[in-house]
Parts: C-alpha cells; sequence; structure tokens
C-alpha cells in the first residue's frame, strides 16, 4: 500500500472520528430532553471546534436518532446513531452548552475534548435518590395548595405523591416500559390519597379532594409539550410532533392510572365541583411554588448552584400569573403568557452569573404553571361523562385551556431564541465567528480537496 493511499485512510478515519465525536455530544443533548434548536445550535458550535466547516456540515434530527454528513461536490462523509434512552438531565445540557464555549476558547485538543464528553455522559445526578423523591413529593404537596387546596391539604398530597414517584423510581430502575410504569404511578398515588381520606383525623383538611388533583402531577410531562412547541416554531415539524404524540401518550397513561383508581374508590364528584381557584394569600403562594418549583428542579437534575435562581423565577413567575390573571381580571391564559415571558427574558439576564443556558432555568420555574390538572381533567371527562354533551363541552373546554395554556407558555420561554439571533446573542456570535477564524487561520479545518 502506497504512503498516499495510507494518508488518505488515516485522513478518512479521522474525519468519521469527529462525526462520532459531533454524534455523541448531540445524542447526549437529546437524551438530556434538549430542544432540537439547543442540539443543533450546539452541535454546530462543536463542529467548528472539530474544524469541520458548517458550510459542508448537515445535521438531521429524528426522535431518536441523529445522522451527520459531512460534503462537498466530490466527497461525503456520514454517520448517525440511534438511541431510545430519555431522561430530563439539565446538568448535563449546562454542562455541554459550557464545553462547547470552553474548548475553542481554550484550544482543547480531540483526546481532551472526548475525557471530557465521557465524564458528562458518566457524571452522577447532583441529587441523591432520597432527595429527589422528598422533593417530588412536596412539590405535590405544593400544587394541591396553589390550586385550590388549602395547607392541610399539603400533606396527603405530598404522602400520595411520595408513593407513586417511589413506584416509578423502582420500576425504571428495573427498566420496565416506561408508559406502564406511569399508568401505575399515578394509580398508586391517587389511591393513596383516597386511602388518605380515611387515615387523616376528621376534618384535618377542609378541602380533602384537592389531593386528588395534584398527587400525580409530578408524571406530566411539562418538558416534552414545551419543546414541541419550541421546535414547531423553530420549524423542526417532524421533531416536534414526535414530541407531542409522546407527550400524548403519556398524559393518556396518567389518566387510565387516575380513572382505573377512582373507579376502585368511588370516587366521582372531583371532576366537577372542585374549585381549583387559589385560597392563599400571594406569600403563601410564593412558598407553595417555591416548593413546587425547587421539586421539578431536583427531578430534572438541575445544577445546585441554579437550584436558588430556579426557586425564585418559579415563585415569580406565578405571582405574575396571579396578579394578572385575577387582580386584572385577564384570566389565566394571559396570566400565562405574562409570567412565563417576564421569567424568561430574566433567566437570560441570569446566564452568566449561574453559568447556565437560559432553557435551563426557565423550564424548570415554569412547569408549575403547566395546566396538568385541566389536561387529565378534560381526558377523564371524555371517559366519564363522554356520551353526555354537557361533559362533553366541559371535556372539550378544559383540554382547549390546557392547549391555551402550554402554548403561552411555551411562547414566554421561546421568547429569547425568537430574538436572540437578531438582537440578544449578536455579541457571542461575533465572538464565536471570531474564534473560528482563528482556528482556520491556524490549519485546524478539514479540507474536503486534501482527499483528492
Amino acid at each position: 500500500m502506497s504512503s498516499e493511499t495510507e494518508q488518505l485512510i488515516a485522513k478518512t478515519r479521522h474525519v468519521h472520528r469527529k462525526l462520532t465525536i459531533l454524534l455523541t455530544v448531540g445524542m447526549l443533548l437529546m437524551e438530556s430532553a434538549a430542544d432540537t434548536n439547543r442540539i443543533v445550535r450546539n452541535m454546530k458550535r462543536i463542529a467548528a471546534f472539530l474544524g469541520l466547516d458548517e458550510q459542508h456540515l448537515h445535521i438531521d434530527v429524528l426522535y431518536g436518532t441523529l445522522k451527520v454528513n459531512y460534503s462537498d461536490e466530490a466527497h461525503s462523509f456520514s454517520r448517525f446513531v440511534h438511541s431510545d434512552r430519555y431522561t430530563i438531565n439539565m446538568k448535563a445540557i449546562a454542562a455541554v452548552s459550557q464545553l462547547s464555549w470552553r474548548a475553542i476558547q481554550e484550544d482543547y485538543s480531540v483526546q481532551r475534548f472526548e475525557r471530557v464528553v465521557e465524564r458528562i455522559r458518566r457524571m452522577k445526578p447532583d441529587y441523591p435518590a432520597w432527595m429527589v423523591t422528598l422533593g417530588a413529593s412536596m412539590g405535590c404537596g405544593g400544587f394541591s395548595v396553589l390550586f385550590g387546596g388549602d395547607w392541610p391539604s399539603f400533606v396527603p398530597a405530598m404522602l400520595a405523591g411520595l408513593a407513586g414517584f417511589s413506584l416509578r423510581f423502582f420500576l425504571l430502575k428495573d427498566r420496565f416500559n416506561f408508559y406502564m410504569v406511569t399508568a401505575l404511578s399515578a394509580f398508586v398515588a391517587t389511591l393513596t390519597a383516597w386511602l388518605m381520606l380515611y387515615v387523616m383525623p376528621e376534618g384535618f383538611t377542609e378541602r380533602p379532594y384537592h389531593p386528588f388533583l395534584s398527587c400525580a402531577l409530578f408524571l406530566v410531562p411539562g418538558v416534552a409539550l414545551i419543546n414541541f412547541l419550541d421546535d414547531m416554531i423553530d420549524n423542526y415539524l417532524s421533531m416536534g410532533l414526535a414530541r407531542l404524540a409522546n407527550a400524548v401518550v403519556q398524559i393518556a397513561s396518567m389518566t387510565f392510572g387516575i380513572v382505573l383508581a377512582v373507579s376502585i374508590c368511588g370516587v366521582t364528584n372531583f371532576l366537577t365541583m372542585l374549585d381549583m381557584t387559589p385560597i392563599i394569600s400571594y406569600w403563601e403562594a410564593a412558598i407553595a411554588t417555591g416548593i413546587s418549583a425547587m421539586g421539578f428542579g431536583l427531578i430534572f437534575n438541575v445544577p445546585r448552584r441554579t437550584l436558588p435562581a430556579v426557586a425564585a423565577l418559579g415563585i415569580l413567575a406565578m405571582c405574575t400569573r396571579m396578579f394578572v390573571a385575577f387582580e386584572l381580571g385577564q384570566g389565566l391564559i394571559i396570566g400565562t403568557l405574562a409570567g412565563a415571558s417576564l421569567i424568561s427574558l430574566l433567566a437570560v439576564r441570569l446566564v452568566q452569573p449561574t453559568r447556565s443556558p437560559n432553557h435551563v432555568l426557565a423550564i424548570p420555574s415554569v412547569i408549575p404553571m403547566v395546566p396538568g390538572i385541566m389536561m387529565y381533567r378534560g381526558l377523564f371527562g371524555f371517559i366519564q361523562y363522554g356520551n353526555e354533551i354537557e361533559g362533553f363541552l366541559r371535556s372539550f373546554n378544559f383540554l382547549l385551556d390546557a392547549a391555551l395554556i402550554v402554548l403561552c407558555i411555551s411562547i414566554g420561554v421561546a421568547i429569547p431564541n425568537i430574538f436572540a439571533r437578531r438582537w440578544i446573542a449578536s455579541s457571542r456570535k461575533q465572538q464565536l465567528q471570531d474564534l473560528i477564524e482563528e482556528r482556520r487561520k491556524r490549519g485546524k479545518f478539514v479540507n474536503l480537496s486534501e482527499f483528492d
């Protein structure tokens, strides 16, 4: 074999190695529940570090599958990877975002970059399992208070959430089917809430049925719904529809578990009789929201340094929502848009102090506003009252309001991304271009003409 052939083979392997690294990082982001725009944006930044010219790079993102191609008119190099593993991991998203900049600024070697990526892939969650379980269960208690319950109702909702989340943790650890686990967790949580009616002293709470509404809200796929609308806004239609389908099946699984539990328990009045209007003051709502936001922050493995910011932003979002919705009389839909928009803009200002992307700050903060109760109330109504016109219309109204609220949350969270390319991130974009030009001058980029 001639030396020229050996050199060509070595160069080809070098390009394939870089494409494999790029796919590894992209799949790490996808498995951590990053939106598609963030996946592509980070992959392009890392491609610049690896010396892959953007004009020759093609990235195709499908649900569970990533494909990359590096080619011109005469050459083509391709790689793809598939994964069915999904978990919300905000710490990994933040770590990859930092790495994509640091690798260029500090001129990492490829070997060093690979080691850091592997370390991110293998890093353990910031919080032990018992703390996550406790945070999720307390979040359910906070939801009970926020959606019309009193403070004593916090206790049965928390205990029911504890039972459901614990079951979910152990079943997922043993790799049971995700949707089956969702249904079983909702069933156990709701059944536990029913048992609390008999365990708690008579008169312990004036709102004994509100825990039924909140005990399984840790199962609501808020991140999937927000990412669905983000992807649709950014024109990643196939990914957006796939995320929507996944979210709908999760909600249907959760609803099935709840319907089965309430049917066994004989509880039928929580759909029509319970008022979801908060009966608490603003400072009480702030406490309940802070608990719920931090609970979801633990579930999503938000970096420790950002957890206080998540709690503060969540409180501000909920108080803004309540003020606009109830004090100004604009309703929950407009109130939700105002709250989500405000905290997403504030999250942009906190990116540097917290060293975290704005989505890592904003998404856990707005999750307490996701209308999970309306979603499964609507689905429950279709199952329970589908043959009655009045019940059907009421259920349809629940689902329509829920869809509009989720739309407002997603628009609010997406505001920085919508305007980032023109205003907010103009200086960072210029900084990246300067760094790329420096690397190009040092001969760091792959030249496809060398493969002739």
